[in-house]
């Protein structure tokens, strides 16, 4: 998927930290959050992105550790879509 496309999506549905899961081209699914961190901007122009996994969220809202989150590149990327 391209920057345009993922930044949309996360405008509208991942605001408030909603758990989406992410399809890739040739891995299995990745359910997480997506966040933003000081390095948001530089990862977004590289198609980047930061996902913390359902795993690690309760850990993640009260730490904020980095290494609890994950890079994935956008272009693998097949689509989004928010768990309900």
């Amino acid at each position: 998927m391209d920057i345009a496309s993922i930044e949309k999506f996360l405008d509208i549905n991942a605001k408030n930290a909603k758990v989406v899961n992410v399809h890739f081209k040739d891995r299995s699914t990745v359910t997480g959050i997506f966040v933003s961190l000081k390095d948001y901007g530089e990862l977004k122009a590289k198609n980047f992105w930061r996902l913390v996994s359902t795993k690690n969220v309760e850990q993640w809202k009260a730490t904020e550790n980095v290494e609890l989150s994950r890079l994935f590149n956008g272009a693998s990327f097949t689509r989004l879509s928010v768990i309900k």
